[in-house]
Protein backbone atom coordinates (compact mmCIF):
# COMPACT_ATOMS: atom_id res chain seq x y z
CA UNK A 1 0.00 0.00 0.00
CA UNK A 2 1.45 3.22 -1.02
CA UNK A 3 2.01 5.96 2.11
CA UNK A 4 0.68 9.31 1.88
CA UNK A 5 1.80 11.37 -0.92
CA UNK A 6 1.51 8.42 -2.96
CA UNK A 7 5.29 6.93 -1.80
CA UNK A 8 5.88 3.11 -1.48
CA UNK A 9 6.76 1.91 1.73
CA UNK A 10 10.58 1.55 1.86
CA UNK A 11 11.26 -2.84 1.48
CA UNK A 12 14.42 -4.36 3.17
CA UNK A 13 16.92 -3.33 0.64
CA UNK A 14 16.31 0.47 0.35
CA UNK A 15 16.03 -0.07 4.36
CA UNK A 16 19.53 -1.63 3.93
CA UNK A 17 21.02 0.82 2.00
CA UNK A 18 19.83 4.08 3.72
CA UNK A 19 21.22 3.46 7.26
CA UNK A 20 24.43 2.26 5.30
CA UNK A 21 24.50 5.87 4.11
CA UNK A 22 23.47 7.68 7.18
CA UNK A 23 26.47 5.54 8.64
CA UNK A 24 28.29 6.50 5.98
CA UNK A 25 28.33 10.17 6.46
CA UNK A 26 30.48 9.29 9.67
CA UNK A 27 33.02 7.42 7.66
CA UNK A 28 33.36 9.82 4.53
CA UNK A 29 34.24 12.48 7.13
CA UNK A 30 37.36 10.53 8.52
CA UNK A 31 38.81 8.89 5.17
CA UNK A 32 38.28 11.45 2.84
CA UNK A 33 40.85 13.39 4.50
CA UNK A 34 43.76 10.93 4.76
CA UNK A 35 45.62 12.14 2.33
CA UNK A 36 45.00 15.93 3.33
CA UNK A 37 46.60 15.23 7.01
CA UNK A 38 50.45 16.03 5.42
CA UNK A 39 49.05 19.04 3.61
CA UNK A 40 46.68 20.20 6.27
CA UNK A 41 49.78 19.86 8.69
CA UNK A 42 52.14 22.00 6.50
CA UNK A 43 49.44 24.71 5.18
CA UNK A 44 47.94 25.50 8.81
CA UNK A 45 51.94 26.12 10.25
CA UNK A 46 51.62 22.57 12.51
CA UNK A 47 55.11 22.23 14.44
CA UNK A 48 54.59 18.85 15.42
CA UNK A 49 53.99 16.50 12.25
CA UNK A 50 51.80 13.72 14.67
CA UNK A 51 49.52 16.17 15.74
CA UNK A 52 47.97 16.02 12.26
CA UNK A 53 46.60 13.04 14.05
CA UNK A 54 44.36 15.33 16.16
CA UNK A 55 42.06 16.29 13.43
CA UNK A 56 40.39 12.79 13.56
CA UNK A 57 40.85 12.61 17.56
CA UNK A 58 38.97 15.85 17.81
CA UNK A 59 36.44 14.73 15.49
CA UNK A 60 36.21 11.14 17.31
CA UNK A 61 35.98 12.79 20.92
CA UNK A 62 33.16 14.91 19.49
CA UNK A 63 31.37 11.83 17.94
CA UNK A 64 31.54 9.85 21.05
CA UNK A 65 29.81 12.83 23.52
CA UNK A 66 27.53 14.07 20.83
CA UNK A 67 25.45 10.51 21.10
CA UNK A 68 24.75 11.19 24.67
CA UNK A 69 22.77 14.13 22.76
CA UNK A 70 21.09 12.24 20.46
CA UNK A 71 19.97 9.05 21.85
CA UNK A 72 18.10 10.16 24.52
CA UNK A 73 16.67 13.24 22.16
CA UNK A 74 15.74 9.84 19.93
CA UNK A 75 14.00 8.23 22.85
CA UNK A 76 12.09 10.94 23.61
CA UNK A 77 11.02 12.64 20.62
CA UNK A 78 11.55 9.45 18.01
CA UNK A 79 14.32 8.34 15.75
CA UNK A 80 13.00 10.46 12.57
CA UNK A 81 13.83 14.04 13.87
CA UNK A 82 16.94 13.69 15.46
CA UNK A 83 18.39 11.76 12.15
CA UNK A 84 17.19 14.95 10.08
CA UNK A 85 18.12 17.29 12.73
CA UNK A 86 21.65 15.74 13.76
CA UNK A 87 22.75 15.69 9.49
CA UNK A 88 21.40 19.48 9.38
CA UNK A 89 24.36 20.26 11.69
CA UNK A 90 26.49 17.90 10.03
CA UNK A 91 26.25 19.83 6.86
CA UNK A 92 26.73 23.06 8.39
CA UNK A 93 30.06 22.16 10.56
CA UNK A 94 31.49 20.14 7.62
CA UNK A 95 31.46 23.73 5.58
CA UNK A 96 32.75 25.40 8.57
CA UNK A 97 35.57 23.35 8.79
CA UNK A 98 36.61 24.34 5.22
CA UNK A 99 36.46 27.53 5.80
CA UNK A 100 38.78 28.08 9.11
CA UNK A 101 42.21 29.09 8.58
CA UNK A 102 43.52 28.06 12.35
CA UNK A 103 44.62 25.03 13.31
CA UNK A 104 42.62 25.18 16.94
CA UNK A 105 39.16 26.25 15.17
CA UNK A 106 39.80 23.42 12.55
CA UNK A 107 39.56 21.18 15.91
CA UNK A 108 36.90 22.69 17.68
CA UNK A 109 34.37 22.72 14.59
CA UNK A 110 35.50 19.10 13.94
CA UNK A 111 34.43 18.39 17.44
CA UNK A 112 30.89 19.96 16.73
CA UNK A 113 31.00 18.18 12.96
CA UNK A 114 31.51 14.79 14.79
CA UNK A 115 29.19 15.75 17.61
CA UNK A 116 26.61 16.20 14.58
CA UNK A 117 28.37 13.04 12.90
CA UNK A 118 27.09 11.20 16.32
CA UNK A 119 23.45 11.39 15.42
CA UNK A 120 23.36 9.09 12.68
CA UNK A 121 24.50 6.38 15.33
CA UNK A 122 20.72 6.73 16.21
CA UNK A 123 20.35 4.80 12.83
CA UNK A 124 21.32 1.33 14.81
CA UNK A 125 18.02 2.06 17.21
CA UNK A 126 16.11 1.87 14.64
CA UNK A 127 17.61 -1.35 13.49
CA UNK A 128 17.21 -2.22 16.87
CA UNK A 129 13.36 -1.21 16.74
CA UNK A 130 12.81 -3.51 14.27
CA UNK A 131 15.33 -6.47 14.71
CA UNK A 132 16.58 -8.54 17.51
CA UNK A 133 19.08 -11.87 18.26
CA UNK A 134 20.93 -13.11 15.00
CA UNK A 135 18.91 -11.25 12.62
CA UNK A 136 19.77 -8.20 13.94
CA UNK A 137 22.89 -9.26 13.57
CA UNK A 138 22.53 -10.53 9.89
CA UNK A 139 20.92 -7.11 8.87
CA UNK A 140 24.33 -4.64 11.06
CA UNK A 141 26.51 -6.65 8.75
CA UNK A 142 24.95 -6.21 5.41
CA UNK A 143 24.74 -2.58 6.44
CA UNK A 144 28.25 -3.33 7.43
CA UNK A 145 28.78 -4.14 3.70
CA UNK A 146 27.23 -1.39 2.11
CA UNK A 147 28.81 1.24 4.72
CA UNK A 148 32.30 -0.50 3.51
CA UNK A 149 32.16 1.31 0.32
CA UNK A 150 32.98 4.90 1.64
CA UNK A 151 36.18 3.89 2.96
CA UNK A 152 37.19 1.60 0.24
CA UNK A 153 36.64 5.00 -2.07
CA UNK A 154 36.86 7.81 0.29
CA UNK A 155 40.69 7.83 0.32
CA UNK A 156 40.77 7.82 -3.35
CA UNK A 157 38.17 10.57 -3.63
CA UNK A 158 40.22 12.52 -1.32
CA UNK A 159 43.33 12.85 -3.09
CA UNK A 160 41.39 13.29 -5.97
CA UNK A 161 40.13 16.48 -4.85
CA UNK A 162 43.41 17.14 -3.98
CA UNK A 163 44.57 16.96 -7.47
CA UNK A 164 42.40 19.49 -8.71
CA UNK A 165 41.52 21.69 -5.61
CA UNK A 166 42.57 22.84 -1.94
CA UNK A 167 42.05 20.38 0.88
CA UNK A 168 39.12 22.57 2.01
CA UNK A 169 37.26 21.08 -0.75
CA UNK A 170 36.98 17.74 0.75
CA UNK A 171 34.55 19.10 3.64
CA UNK A 172 32.50 20.33 1.12
CA UNK A 173 32.38 17.31 -1.01
CA UNK A 174 31.47 16.08 3.07
CA UNK A 175 28.91 18.12 3.51
CA UNK A 176 27.48 18.20 -0.25
CA UNK A 177 27.36 13.79 0.54
CA UNK A 178 25.35 14.49 4.01
CA UNK A 179 22.95 17.09 2.27
CA UNK A 180 21.61 13.64 -0.03
CA UNK A 181 21.00 11.34 2.86
CA UNK A 182 19.62 13.90 4.34
CA UNK A 183 16.80 14.45 1.54
CA UNK A 184 16.97 10.59 0.83
CA UNK A 185 15.69 10.47 4.55
CA UNK A 186 13.14 13.24 4.88
CA UNK A 187 11.14 11.48 2.18
CA UNK A 188 11.78 8.01 2.39
CA UNK A 189 12.11 7.27 6.60
CA UNK A 190 9.21 6.40 8.57
CA UNK A 191 8.93 6.85 12.06
CA UNK A 192 9.92 3.34 14.04
CA UNK A 193 9.25 4.11 17.49
CA UNK A 194 5.49 4.19 18.39
CA UNK A 195 4.48 6.72 20.25
CA UNK A 196 3.57 4.44 23.54
CA UNK A 197 7.25 3.45 23.84
CA UNK A 198 8.99 6.99 23.78
CA UNK A 199 10.29 7.99 27.57
CA UNK A 200 9.60 10.75 29.44
CA UNK A 201 13.70 12.46 30.31
CA UNK A 202 13.21 12.35 33.64
CA UNK A 203 16.26 11.29 36.11
CA UNK A 204 14.46 8.51 37.16
CA UNK A 205 13.97 7.35 33.75
CA UNK A 206 17.31 7.97 32.63
CA UNK A 207 19.25 7.04 35.46
CA UNK A 208 17.31 3.97 35.25
CA UNK A 209 18.45 3.18 31.52
CA UNK A 210 22.12 3.60 32.92
CA UNK A 211 21.80 1.30 35.37
CA UNK A 212 20.68 -1.16 32.72
CA UNK A 213 23.19 -0.80 30.18
CA UNK A 214 25.99 -0.40 32.94
CA UNK A 215 24.65 -3.06 35.00
CA UNK A 216 24.19 -5.93 32.40
CA UNK A 217 27.23 -7.55 32.80
CA UNK A 218 26.97 -9.14 28.63
CA UNK A 219 25.86 -5.40 27.60
CA UNK A 220 28.42 -3.79 29.68
CA UNK A 221 31.34 -5.98 28.75
CA UNK A 222 31.13 -6.41 25.18
CA UNK A 223 30.52 -2.42 24.96
CA UNK A 224 34.28 -2.37 26.40
CA UNK A 225 35.31 -4.59 24.42
CA UNK A 226 34.07 -3.46 20.83
CA UNK A 227 35.62 -0.37 22.65
CA UNK A 228 39.69 -1.38 22.63
CA UNK A 229 38.80 -2.78 19.06
CA UNK A 230 37.77 0.47 17.77
CA UNK A 231 40.99 1.98 19.73
CA UNK A 232 42.92 -0.38 17.18
CA UNK A 233 41.55 0.62 14.69
CA UNK A 234 41.37 4.71 14.67
CA UNK A 235 45.22 4.38 15.92
CA UNK A 236 45.53 2.58 11.99
CA UNK A 237 43.33 5.23 10.54
CA UNK A 238 45.64 8.02 12.16
CA UNK A 239 48.80 6.54 11.37
CA UNK A 240 48.27 4.98 7.87
CA UNK A 241 48.74 8.47 5.95
CA UNK A 242 52.13 8.61 7.39
CA UNK A 243 53.16 5.44 7.48
CA UNK A 244 53.13 5.11 3.98
CA UNK A 245 54.84 8.48 3.96
CA UNK A 246 57.34 8.09 6.51
CA UNK A 247 58.02 4.09 6.67
CA UNK A 248 57.64 2.44 2.89
CA UNK A 249 58.22 6.45 0.86
CA UNK A 250 55.19 5.25 -1.22
CA UNK A 251 52.02 8.10 0.06
CA UNK A 252 50.78 7.75 -3.43
CA UNK A 253 50.18 4.01 -2.69
CA UNK A 254 47.92 4.67 0.56
CA UNK A 255 44.34 5.23 -0.84
CA UNK A 256 44.77 1.79 -2.97
CA UNK A 257 45.92 -0.22 -0.36
CA UNK A 258 43.62 1.03 2.25
CA UNK A 259 40.60 0.15 0.33
CA UNK A 260 42.38 -3.33 -0.25
CA UNK A 261 41.58 -3.51 3.43
CA UNK A 262 38.35 -1.64 3.68
CA UNK A 263 37.88 -4.60 0.46
CA UNK A 264 38.33 -7.40 2.57
CA UNK A 265 36.13 -5.97 6.00
CA UNK A 266 33.17 -5.94 3.43
CA UNK A 267 33.93 -9.09 2.40
CA UNK A 268 34.24 -10.49 6.27
CA UNK A 269 30.96 -8.72 6.73
CA UNK A 270 29.17 -10.16 4.11
CA UNK A 271 30.02 -13.47 4.89
CA UNK A 272 28.89 -12.80 8.39
CA UNK A 273 25.91 -11.86 7.39
CA UNK A 274 25.30 -15.16 5.43
CA UNK A 275 26.55 -17.18 8.21
CA UNK A 276 25.26 -15.43 11.51
CA UNK A 277 21.79 -17.05 11.73
CA UNK A 278 23.17 -20.37 11.10
CA UNK A 279 26.71 -20.13 13.47
CA UNK A 280 25.31 -18.02 15.77
CA UNK A 281 27.06 -14.58 16.75
CA UNK A 282 29.66 -15.96 19.54
CA UNK A 283 31.22 -18.74 17.29
CA UNK A 284 31.87 -16.10 14.53
CA UNK A 285 33.46 -13.29 16.87
CA UNK A 286 35.17 -15.17 19.23
CA UNK A 287 37.28 -17.27 16.57
CA UNK A 288 37.59 -13.74 14.72
CA UNK A 289 39.11 -12.12 17.71
CA UNK A 290 41.88 -15.48 18.34
CA UNK A 291 42.86 -14.96 15.02
CA UNK A 292 43.03 -11.77 15.24
CA UNK A 293 45.22 -12.06 18.26
CA UNK A 294 47.42 -14.63 16.52
CA UNK A 295 48.00 -12.18 13.26
CA UNK A 296 48.91 -9.20 15.60
CA UNK A 297 51.49 -11.16 17.12
CA UNK A 298 53.06 -12.56 14.59
CA UNK A 299 52.80 -8.71 12.68
CA UNK A 300 54.59 -7.40 16.02
CA UNK A 301 57.72 -10.07 15.30
CA UNK A 302 57.64 -9.50 12.07
CA UNK A 303 58.14 -5.51 12.33
CA UNK A 304 60.37 -5.82 15.65
CA UNK A 305 62.92 -8.00 13.61
CA UNK A 306 63.35 -5.42 11.00
CA UNK A 307 61.52 -8.00 8.56
CA UNK A 308 58.46 -5.40 7.16
CA UNK A 309 57.99 -4.63 3.61
CA UNK A 310 55.09 -2.76 1.94
CA UNK A 311 53.05 -6.31 1.10
CA UNK A 312 53.59 -7.96 4.51
CA UNK A 313 52.20 -4.70 6.14
CA UNK A 314 49.45 -4.47 3.66
CA UNK A 315 48.56 -8.69 4.21
CA UNK A 316 48.87 -8.57 7.96
CA UNK A 317 46.41 -5.22 7.93
CA UNK A 318 44.15 -6.64 5.59
CA UNK A 319 43.54 -10.02 7.64
CA UNK A 320 43.51 -7.88 10.97
CA UNK A 321 40.63 -5.80 9.36
CA UNK A 322 39.05 -8.95 8.28
CA UNK A 323 39.14 -10.58 11.76
CA UNK A 324 38.30 -7.18 13.35
CA UNK A 325 34.99 -7.23 10.92
CA UNK A 326 33.80 -10.27 11.93
CA UNK A 327 34.47 -9.36 15.58
CA UNK A 328 32.89 -5.59 16.07
CA UNK A 329 29.43 -6.18 14.23
CA UNK A 330 28.77 -9.19 16.61
CA UNK A 331 30.04 -7.83 19.54
CA UNK A 332 27.62 -4.90 18.52
CA UNK A 333 24.88 -6.88 18.28
CA UNK A 334 25.31 -8.40 21.43
CA UNK A 335 26.01 -4.86 23.39
CA UNK A 336 22.64 -3.98 22.17
CA UNK A 337 20.27 -7.28 22.36
CA UNK A 338 19.77 -7.18 26.53
CA UNK A 339 18.73 -3.44 26.25
CA UNK A 340 16.13 -2.98 23.57
CA UNK A 341 13.78 -1.53 26.19
CA UNK A 342 16.06 1.45 26.19
CA UNK A 343 17.88 1.39 23.10
CA UNK A 344 18.38 4.49 21.83
CA UNK A 345 19.85 5.60 25.21
CA UNK A 346 21.35 2.45 25.39
CA UNK A 347 22.65 2.86 22.18
CA UNK A 348 23.61 6.50 23.29
CA UNK A 349 25.49 5.13 26.52
CA UNK A 350 27.83 2.37 24.77
CA UNK A 351 28.75 5.15 22.21
CA UNK A 352 29.80 7.47 24.01
CA UNK A 353 31.96 5.20 26.09
CA UNK A 354 33.23 3.19 22.64
CA UNK A 355 33.92 6.17 20.78
CA UNK A 356 35.58 8.46 23.14
CA UNK A 357 37.52 5.65 24.89
CA UNK A 358 38.36 4.23 21.07
CA UNK A 359 39.88 7.88 20.17
CA UNK A 360 42.19 8.10 23.48
CA UNK A 361 43.31 4.58 22.95
CA UNK A 362 43.73 5.50 18.90
CA UNK A 363 45.62 8.65 19.91
CA UNK A 364 47.97 7.03 22.62
CA UNK A 365 49.16 4.40 20.41
CA UNK A 366 49.64 7.23 17.45
CA UNK A 367 51.76 9.23 19.79
CA UNK A 368 54.29 6.31 19.62
CA UNK A 369 55.14 6.28 16.14
CA UNK A 370 58.72 6.18 15.49
CA UNK A 371 59.31 5.81 11.82
CA UNK A 372 58.54 1.98 12.32
CA UNK A 373 55.44 0.04 12.03
CA UNK A 374 56.19 -1.70 15.54
CA UNK A 375 53.48 1.03 17.36
CA UNK A 376 50.97 0.32 15.48
CA UNK A 377 51.65 -3.72 15.53
CA UNK A 378 51.68 -3.67 19.17
CA UNK A 379 48.93 -1.75 19.96
CA UNK A 380 46.99 -3.83 18.16
CA UNK A 381 48.23 -7.03 19.92
CA UNK A 382 47.57 -5.49 23.28
CA UNK A 383 43.88 -4.17 22.23
CA UNK A 384 43.20 -7.67 20.96
CA UNK A 385 44.26 -9.38 24.42
CA UNK A 386 42.35 -6.48 26.56
CA UNK A 387 39.27 -7.44 24.33
CA UNK A 388 39.19 -10.93 25.17
CA UNK A 389 39.44 -10.20 28.79
CA UNK A 390 36.25 -8.44 28.53
CA UNK A 391 34.44 -10.95 26.56
CA UNK A 392 35.78 -13.47 28.91
CA UNK A 393 33.63 -11.86 31.45
CA UNK A 394 30.97 -11.16 29.15
CA UNK A 395 30.97 -15.25 29.15
CA UNK A 396 31.75 -15.63 32.52
CA UNK A 397 35.02 -17.59 31.13
CA UNK A 398 33.43 -19.75 28.19
CA UNK A 399 34.16 -18.84 24.75
CA UNK A 400 32.15 -20.25 21.76
CA UNK A 401 28.97 -20.29 23.97
CA UNK A 402 25.88 -21.29 22.18
CA UNK A 403 22.58 -19.11 22.63
CA UNK A 404 19.37 -19.34 21.28
CA UNK A 405 18.34 -17.88 18.33
CA UNK A 406 16.01 -14.49 18.78
CA UNK A 407 13.00 -13.53 16.83
CA UNK A 408 12.42 -9.97 15.57
CA UNK A 409 8.70 -8.94 16.63
CA UNK A 410 7.87 -12.05 15.51
CA UNK A 411 8.47 -11.88 12.40
CA UNK A 412 12.66 -11.71 11.63
CA UNK A 413 12.89 -11.65 8.22
CA UNK A 414 9.90 -9.17 7.16
CA UNK A 415 10.50 -6.51 5.07
CA UNK A 416 10.90 -3.37 7.04
CA UNK A 417 6.87 -1.88 6.25
CA UNK A 418 5.25 -5.19 7.79
CA UNK A 419 6.76 -3.82 11.00
CA UNK A 420 4.43 -0.84 11.33
CA UNK A 421 6.54 1.75 10.64
CA UNK A 422 4.68 4.70 10.69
Amino acid sequence: MPMKGGVTPMGFTEFVVLVAAMMSTQAIAIDAMLPAFPIIVRVLHVADENHGQWILTAYMAGMGCGQLFWGMMSDRFGRRPVLLGGLGVYVLAALLCGLTNSFHALLVWRFIHGAAAASVTVSRSVVRDLYSGRHMARVMSLTFVVFLIVPILAPSLGQLILAFAPWRYIFIVCGAFASIVWLWALLRLRETLHPEYRLELTRSHIMGAVRLVLGNRTSLNYTLALTVMLGALMAYVGMVAQIFSDVFRRPGLMPAMFALCAVTMGFAAFMNSRFVERLGMRLISHTALLCYIGISALHVVVASLGLEQLWTFVAFQAVTMACFSLSVSNFGAMAMEPIGEVAGIGASLQGFVSTCAAALVGAAIGRQFNGTTVPLAGGALCCGLLCLVFVLFAEKGRLFRRHHAATAMGVADAPVENFGMH
